[in-house]
């Protein structure tokens, strides 16, 4: 069911709390300033060489920008591998002195989905970075904007948007602040940053000095300046790319006892050979370099879904334990192969390459990709549904937990904070997990991995993923013609359909689910989905505005829970009806509802359901006249929602108790909750008004 309703002070979701007296409340608007400056940059290269005219040019840029309205907007181009990203970082570090309001980053290639990257999520990201909680979180696009926009007003920022294609993608992410500095990283120029004539940097290949300076950085060793020629020609073939000879540094140092002009020659001896580039070469020769199980682990790293790895997926691809995952990761490290991050390895995209046809020539059936595959998608659905369960409590899901993956440990969360913080830092995998398991064949995976991210998308709604990834739900679903999982899928994908008013496509999903659900049997549990599909269709109503509809869907699915004796079923859908009659204007229709509801949600004490009846019957009883009652549920709400540390649910019910003093004509009254409010989302970079 959609018991899962995500809360909001403009009334897109209903989840409300108790709470407890106003006075116990000291909230300013100087809150806002207790936030800590982002400074979304990692720690700085070991080794960063020249790239000096290019740092002059920005720094002259920024020393000279006007402020005319517009933020200057620096554009960094040139192939992958040749270093932007760490430019663009080295220059950030330099220059944050000049922008005293922090560093936000944003890497669009992590958010891209067949090469189309949704601005919206990468909005809120940087908008996440600036301290806005996901409860804050503006829903639609143009939300968003306004609110990032708000958040950046006035401010000396640095952001850095990574990877940019086109830049359309990279136009709506500029802050509104002509004293911040833009840098767009992009492997070619971009001829559509309309309106920002940006100062253009184009980035090429190091120099040769400059690259045997970077070598002897990576390898301090006697042979480079004794050697001349085969550390020239050794550099030559890196082709001036800092991740290439980061490699070839790594590489040298493993052979200390060997001359350099040998390990040339037989990287040379190889070229001619195979016909490859020297690059190839040089990454091949680390790879030969590692030890077994290293050299496995980073055939079967290109799998991986997402560009951080962690110890414990490693060793479900390894199919090992996960010390020696560890173990391999920190020889892939040594080698140069991987950067050690505070998250997890990342392995750059070019090496990722090179990785992938490695595996495709040691294991040209796929056999050995195969078990790797199934064993982390399984030990990622495992984790998934485990922190679903965590963080929403037992519900009515599909699919089975999977068996552990013998070896791996599990994740650990024990409450609900650290399984949503889990849920979210793993997202990237997760969310390409279901388009691996579709892709591999495996589409009960794919199904069954989207039930656990529908907990996930509640809280975080990133749009781009989960509209995806819901959507490779349905296909799964409907290759194996699973008529449950049918249902399920795409009531889930209407919702973020709808939530980005997508209106016609979450209508058809949901007419399909319809269909299926008719097709059920008579078990109480297929029952129980078929009403979970008809509140669905309810809930895609309301918010259209056709709440005639609406309470026609929720009292047939209160009728379904009856029959089967789903209390709770009973008490959510007489919850929206009643609702549903409060905005129909129907107000004693309203509080016989919410009355009920609120009743029996007590009996069966839920407390989150008691603090949601509770707060609407109020706002029923004070339309009803009876303004007293009113204030006595909304000021329990408010304990509760302090209770809950749900911010967004205090500034709602303070919102109401405001309305509620005007109507006693305690102006100060009023005008003191409604400050409290503003201070809370302030506090959280919320939109207050809107």
């Amino acid at each position: 069911m959609a018991e899962e309703t995500h809360n909001s002070l403009d009334g897109r979701a209903d989840v409300v709390v108790q709470a407890g007296r106003i006075e116990a409340l000291h909230l300013h608007g100087a809150v806002a300033s207790d936030r800590p400056v982002p400074f979304q940059l990692p720690p700085a290269l070991a080794h960063f060489v020249n790239r000096q005219a290019e740092q002059e040019r920005i720094a002259r840029a920024a020393e000279s920008h006007a402020g005319d309205g517009s933020p200057l907007v620096v554009a960094l181009s040139g192939i992958g591998g040749i270093g932007k990203t760490a430019l663009g970082f080295h220059v950030a570090r330099r220059l944050s002195r000049r922008y005293p309001d922090g560093v936000l980053y944003v890497d669009l290639d992590d958010l891209r989905r067949d090469g189309v990257v949704e601005v919206a999520d990468a909005v809120a990201e940087l908008s996440t970075g600036l301290g806005v909680t996901a409860e804050w979180l503006e829903r639609s696009f143009a939300g968003r904007k306004k609110q990032y926009w708000t958040l950046t007003r006035d401010k000396r920022l640095i952001v850095i948007i990574d990877n940019a294609r086109y830049g359309t993608e990279a136009v709506p992410l500029l802050p509104a602040s002509s004293g911040s500095l833009v840098i767009v990283t992009s492997q070619g120029a971009l001829y559509d940053l309309d309106g920002t004539a940006p100062v253009e940097v184009p980035v090429n290949p190091l120099a040769l000095e400059d690259a045997a300076r970077l070598l002897a950085h990576i390898v301090d060793d006697h042979r480079l300046p004794a050697e001349p020629d085969a550390t020239a020609a050794l550099v030559r073939g890196c082709g001036g790319l800092p991740a290439a000879l980061k490699v070839a540094g790594q590489w040298v140092r493993k052979y200390r006892r060997r001359s350099l002009s040998r390990l040339v020659e037989e990287l040379t001896a190889e070229l001619r050979e195979k016909g490859i580039p020297m690059v190839e070469a040089v990454w091949d020769a680390a790879y030969a370099g590692l030890g077994q199980e290293a050299a496995r682990l980073y055939r079967l790293l290109s799998l991986h879904p997402a560009p951080v790895v962690t110890a414990p997926a490693a060793a479900a691809l390894l199919g090992a334990g996960e010390q020696r995952a560890v173990d391999a990761l920190e020889e892939l490290e040594s080698a140069g192969l991987l950067e050690n991050r505070p998250e997890g390895c990342r392995m750059h995209d070019l090496l990722s390459g090179h990785a992938d046809r490695r595996a495709r020539e040691a294991d040209p059936e796929g056999a050995e990709r195969d078990v790797a595959r199934r064993a982390l998608i399984r030990w990622y659905r495992r984790q998934a549904a485990r922190a679903d369960l965590t963080a929403a409590g037992p519900r009515m899901t599909l699919a089975e937990l999977p068996e552990a993956v013998a070896g791996v440990p599990d994740a650990e969360f024990s409450t609900k904070p650290e399984a949503l913080r889990w849920l979210e830092s793993r997202r990237l995998a997760l969310y390409g997990c279901v388009r691996l398991a579709f892709d591999s064949g495996l589409y009960e995976d794919a199904w069954a991995l989207c039930e656990p991210l529908w907990t996930h998308f509640l809280d975080h709604p990133h749009y781009a993923d989960v509209t995806d990834a819901f959507a490779t739900g349905v296909a799964a679903a409907d290759r194996l013609e699973h008529l449950p999982a049918m249902v399920r899928t795409r009531c889930q994908l209407a919702r973020p359909l709808w939530e980005q008013q997508r209106y016609d496509e979450a209508a058809e999903h949901l007419s399909r689910a319809l269909k299926a659900a008719e097709a059920l049997g008579e078990s109480d549990e297929e029952r129980r989905l078929r009403a979970s599909a008809v509140e669905f269709s309810g809930l895609l109503k309301f918010a259209k505005g056709d709440l005639a509809g609406a309470a026609a869907d929720f009292e047939t699915s209160r009728r379904i829970h009856t029959a089967i004796g789903n209390a709770y079923g009973v008490l959510l859908q007489t919850y929206l009806l009643g609702r549903t009659a409060l905005r129909q204007g129907q107000v004693g229709r309203a509080v016989g509802s919410l009355e009920e509801a609120h009743r029996m949600a007590r009996e069966q004490q839920r407390e989150r359901m008691t603090a949601r009846t509770g707060f609407e019957l109020g706002r029923a009883l004070r339309c009803a006249g009876r303004a007293a009652e009113a204030e006595g549920l909304a000021r329990a709400a408010l304990e509760s929602a302090r209770e809950r540390g749900s911010a967004v649910d205090e500034a709602r019910v303070l919102e109401e108790l405001a309305g509620l003093a005007d109507e006693r004509g305690a102006a100060a009254e009023a005008a003191g909750h409604r400050a409290a409010a503003r201070a809370l989302a302030d506090r959280a970079g919320g939109l207050t008004g809107s």
